[in-house]
């Protein structure tokens, strides 16, 4: 049998690609492998959000091209397959700047790689026009035992695209805009997921918020809508979603949050900057005032939620009093968690354009600085939930013999030493302490939650 090595790169909607990309190569002959030097084809699923990220595929690809060498000194063929957004956005330059890859494909068009892979091996192939076709029509169900194998938490892609067109990002350019996956279809894979044994999906969407399905009766449903349905599905104890824009958050996601027990208090709501006359040159569409103002709502809906965003620092025109009002955002509003970024420019997108780009030590000074910030509120949220009675999913064994990791509500990893319980239960535990990047525990009780 030959074997697929696939790496994936950047957000979570990569990671699900990247899952499907494997399924659909297991009906053409392809077992997964995590050793990329047995490798008959390796795929490299591409991020193209920030500019390191696009240069460690170049990077990977000068490692990949070494090893393909070998393995044909040696006999073995192997095809390398770029894929993902990196893809998308360059297509034909892969193939000038690396001559051993084989075949570029964008998101969009990944269901289309057992065909491309069976052409000509002189034909080399870029496969990045916006298909006609839904991809996911033509992508297999994983088996159950591989679902299962992937654990109890998996994530279920609902939304792709996005039309906000913020000045900064190439997300509307290489994914293309808002597309809604059908209700019945995604209840069916839901539900698929659920059978195998997950007990916790995350909806995930590059604006996952924006989601708008249309259902069997013609209707059109809402994120809220489809959260409540998906929270009927028996086995599915806990839901998420991922990512969200301000500009979406509806009374009835709102709602949700207060209303759906499974659908755990802790939302990823990017905010980028905390300065009015930064985000009007990004295109965000809300002030800081709005933002605030929108977590009040959510915080008297669900007291207990934790808070995460995303931040770009040194954004073309930022001055110190604007940074100043980004620090002040997070100061006000305290988060538990965040991703933040020095500003790199994507080629096309129209801050990349911008006359006055920020120096890069002042780039490095003021992450340094909002990072530090956001690492106290983080610490202080951690060491808030010692002491705390929490519902943890358990997702995996620990590294010894008697101990088990999960994860709590608000996404914290937590260890407990215990041999009575199994992978897939919700089990109740007292919070005793922390370290820099996990939670400990000692387990109160299990009963009527059995695993899956």
């Amino acid at each position: 049998m030959k074997k697929v090595f696939v790496k994936s790169y950047g957000c979570q909607m990569n990671v699900y690609d990247a899952e499907r990309m494997a399924d659909m190569l297991a009906g053409e002959g392809y077992a997964e492998t995590k050793a990329m030097e047995e490798a008959d084809l390796v795929i490299l699923n591409t991020c193209h959000i920030r500019e390191k990220a696009a240069e460690k595929v170049y990077s990977e690809l000068g490692r990949v091209r070494e090893l393909k060498e070998e393995r044909e000194a040696q006999g073995h063929e192997t095809k390398i397959v770029v894929a993902g957004c990196v893809a998308q956005a360059e297509g034909k330059e892969i193939l000038r700047r690396q001559s051993a890859v084989d075949v570029v494909v964008g998101p969009q068009n990944y269901h289309r790689l057992p065909d491309l892979l069976k052409r000509p091996r002189a034909e080399r192939i870029v496969d990045t026009e916006f298909p006609i076709e839904d991809k996911f029509d033509h992508l297999p169900a994983p088996t159950k035992a591989k679902t299962l194998s992937r654990g109890v938490s998996a994530f279920l892609t609902i939304q792709e695209g996005c039309d906000k067109f913020c000045t900064f990002c190439v997300v509307p350019y290489t994914r293309g805009a808002e597309v809604s996956r059908p209700v019945a279809k995604i209840l069916d894979e839901a539900m698929r997921l659920a059978d195998a044994g997950v007990r916790e999906l995350t909806v995930i969407g590059q604006n996952v918020n924006a989601f708008h399905g249309e259902a069997a009766d013609g209707s059109v449903w809402s994120l809220g809508r489809l959260l409540h349905r998906l929270a009927e599905i028996p086995g599915i104890v806990r839901l998420r979603y991922t990512t969200s824009h301000p500009r979406d958050m509806d009374e009835e996601l709102i709602a949700a949050h207060r209303d759906l027990p499974a659908l755990m208090p802790y939302l990823h709501l990017p905010v980028q900057s905390g300065s009015d006359r930064i985000l009007d040159l990004m295109n965000r569409k809300h002030t800081g005032d709005e933002y605030r103002r929108l977590i009040e709502r959510i915080r008297q809906a669900r007291p207990d939620i934790a808070l995460s965003s995303d931040f770009i620092v040194g954004f073309p025109g930022e001055t110190d009093q604007d940074f100043e009002d980004t620090m002040r955002l997070v100061a006000d509003i305290g988060f538990a968690s965040t991703f933040s970024f020095k500003y790199s420019p994507r080629p096309g997108t129209p801050a990349a354009e911008h006359d006055v780009q920020v120096p890069e030590p002042v780039k490095v000074e003021r992450l340094a600085r909002l990072q530090n910030l956001l690492e106290t509120q983080r610490q202080a949220f951690n060491l808030g939930t010692v002491g705390q009675t929490l519902d943890v999913l358990l997702e995996k064994p620990g590294r010894h013999p008697g101990q088990i990791n999960g994860k709590s509500p608000y996404l914290q990893p937590v260890q407990i030493e215990s041999e009575a319980v199994k992978i897939g239960e919700v089990v109740t535990v007292r919070i005793t302490g922390k370290s820099s990047n996990s939670l400990f525990g000692e387990l109160i009780g299990h009963g009527g939650r059995e695993a899956a």
